[in-house]
């Protein structure tokens, strides 16, 4: 009987391949969703990240304007004192 063709033997290769495919293909696109998942959340955060650099850059440009203002109006005064002290002197 050991030399009986492989196909006699009742094993049916054209299931066990379709079986092993189909769960692949499951397998295939689990993996491929949580990746996908995982990748989102990442963009996720980076949009986060990127929403306070921007916002902590419109703070710093508007601290920015009001120094350049204090710093005409102090330099307005510096100005006045040294044409006093040039009047006195």
């Amino acid at each position: 009987m050991s030399s009986m063709p492989l196909a006699s033997s009742g094993v049916n290769f054209t299931a066990i391949t379709i079986s092993v495919g189909i769960i692949f293909v499951i397998g295939a696109t689990i993996a491929i969703a949580v990746a996908s998942y995982f990748r989102l959340q990442r963009h996720r955060a980076d949009a986060v990240a990127m929403a306070a650099y921007r916002k902590l850059a419109e703070d710093a440009v508007a601290n920015q304007q009001e120094l350049r203002s204090q710093l005409e109006k102090l330099t307005e005064s510096v100005r006045a004192v040294e044409k006093l002290m040039r009047d006195v002197g």
